[in-house]
């Protein structure tokens, strides 16, 4: 079909920018790292991009000096498009989602679950990965068992993780109906982080339900496979 219309064509000119020849975006990967986030929503919108693997540091545990020269703060996710070189995972998914994904995965202000979508999509990197972060750093140090601080970073920990589950009782996804980039923020906290601390999943049966159901997700079978072959998923 022709398209006369300047919007027409000027949305076709779009398509062809964005979406043929080669991939605008590219996703700097760090193994087993919240990067698994933007590969994942790359898939669940397809859209093109390329991905450019790094390995930790055996010993360390860190990301590679080759990560570290791309963005001063060292720490995975990073993406360049064109000059742009962009950190952070959700600044990286508003970006992705606006410029690439017409606003798909998003929620817009006049959707019942706006609020909800917006709580959950800032409450895994505003508690939930920060305190799987601090229960990871203290479980290193060989503090005794009452130790005041380890026992208070621990009932923050199950506080947030019972949070999630009793949401996850009554709703399919964490904005409630509808699947959406506030899962793709949260599920790397439930999973993959556990390889870092290996938070028990047992007492939260809703949580284990929902990341069962996440893994049944094509994209997100793909973006496992395509950002860190082979590794287990932790789904229990």
């Amino acid at each position: 079909m022709l398209l006369s219309h300047p919007r027409a064509q000027l949305a076709s000119l779009r398509f062809q920018e964005v979406f043929q020849g080669t991939p605008m975006l590219t996703v700097h990967h760090l193994g087993k790292s919240q990067s698994e986030r933007i590969v994942w929503l790359c898939e669940e919108l397809s859209i093109p991009y390329q991905i450019e693997r790094y390995s930790r540091d055996p010993v360390t545990m860190l990301a590679p000096p080759a990560l570290r020269a791309l963005h001063p703060m060292g720490t995975a996710p990073v993406i360049t498009d064109g000059d742009l070189i962009l950190g952070e995972s959700a600044a990286i998914v508003e970006y992705i989602i606006v410029k690439f994904g017409n606003g798909r995965l998003a929620l817009a202000p006049d959707h019942p679950d706006f609020a909800q979508y917006l709580y959950w999509f800032h409450f895994s990197n505003g508690n939930l990965q920060p305190v799987m972060g601090r229960n990871m750093l203290l479980s290193r140090l060989d503090l005794p068992a009452d130790n005041a601080i380890l026992m208070n970073t621990r009932e923050r920990l199950e506080r947030a993780l019972r949070l999630v589950d009793h949401r996850l009782s009554s709703v399919e996804f964490l904005a409630g109906s509808e699947f959406t980039a506030a899962d793709i923020m949260s599920v790397f906290s439930l999973t993959t982080m556990r390889y870092f601390y290996p938070a028990d999943l047992a007492p939260y049966p809703h949580i284990v339900a929902y990341i069962n159901r996440i893994s049944a997700r094509p994209a997100y079978q793909k973006a496992m496979e395509e950002g860190d072959p082979g590794m287990k998923l932790l789904l229990h």
